[in-house]
């Protein structure tokens, strides 16, 4: 087991992305901390997981939520070694002038804030012991590094996260503090609609497919495989890294 005897807490845990990290992770020896907005969903995701997994309601733009989890999931666990920043959101695929400042607001605020708010309550647990160190993994995109017209906005914002990812590796890197990211091209998860900008009919994935040189859309289980490899024991000379989950998108 790859990740036998870890702690991680992962945010918007319970479906897409963040549940197959969540499982996989599991799988693999560690304990997880299911954190979503959604509580039901994220007793779901930690039922259907198992005894490693651990739900927790959450609302990842909200200081005082974020330090009452990461607190909460430090007394389950006793320490905290993986923090992956995972909850995303997205105005829907439109003109840039057509997005109005509280979709603005709000985009930055789960993207990127949240980020800054789970560094400042994690941070302090890594560094209770010297020696050990910890991973943090940003979910990032595509959008941060070949973006598509009509996601203006949130394009912006996973820039940021990836700006952010190579800025926190650099100050971090002497605490034996890890931080990578993962950019996924589009998957088929609650946000599909709202990133194609049109109704999911199966010309429009076809559309969408047909930018990704392999001929798909990402799953759960390929950003998993990939978290799996940044956050494990050996890829400890790996920080800064911005992995390209994505088919061939960037290409």
């Amino acid at each position: 087991m790859r990740l036998k005897g870890k702690k991680a807490v992962i945010t918007g845990a319970a479906s897409g992305f963040g549940r197959g990290i969540a499982k996989r992770f599991a799988a693999e020896g560690a304990r997880v901390a299911i954190l979503d907005v959604n509580a039901d969903a994220a007793r779901d995701a930690a039922k259907a997981i198992g005894a490693a997994a651990h739900a927790i309601a959450c609302d990842v733009t909200r200081a005082a939520d974020v330090n009452a989890v990461i607190a909460e999931a430090d007394k389950q666990f006793g320490g905290i070694d993986i923090m992956v920043n995972n909850a995303g959101w997205s105005h829907r695929n439109r003109p840039m002038l057509e997005v109005d400042e509280a979709s603005f607001d709000k985009v930055f605020a789960v993207n990127v804030k949240s980020i800054f708010l789970t560094t400042h309550a994690v941070l302090p647990l890594m560094r209770r012991d010297k020696d050990k160190g910890g991973v943090i993994l940003n979910i990032s995109s595509t959008a941060g590094l070949r973006p598509r017209p009509g996601l203006s906005w949130y394009n912006s914002t996973k820039g940021a996260v990836n700006t952010l990812t190579k800025s926190m590796a650099v100050e971090l890197a002497p605490e034996k503090i890890r931080v990578n990211a993962i950019a996924p091209v589009i998957g088929a998860t609650g946000l599909l609609e709202t990133f194609m900008g049109v109704p999911d009919t199966p010309e429009a994935r076809a559309r969408f497919m047909a930018s990704i040189p392999i001929g798909r859309f990402s799953t759960p289980a390929d950003i998993a495989a990939g978290a799996v490899y940044l956050v494990s024991d050996e890829a400890e000379f790996i920080t800064g890294v911005i992995l390209e989950v994505d088919g061939g998108r960037c290409i």
